[in-house]
């Protein structure tokens, strides 16, 4: 599988609890931090919830 690299850009207040279990999840605890993932349908099952929150490079 292909990794894919998470960024972090908006801010998580504000958002519903739902969400900011995904970014923990995820691994997203501060603004401006990068991950990495593979490329599961889980992980992308993820990012598509919080995507207005965070950037993808593949």
């Amino acid at each position: 599988m292909a990794t894919i690299k998470i960024k972090q850009i908006k801010s998580r207040i504000k958002c519903p609890a739902d969400q900011k279990r995904t970014l923990d999840a995820l691994g997203l605890r501060k603004l401006n931090r990068t991950v990495e993932h593979e490329a599961t349908p889980s992980i992308l099952g993820m990012v598509k919830k919080v995507r207005h929150l965070v950037s993808i490079e593949k």
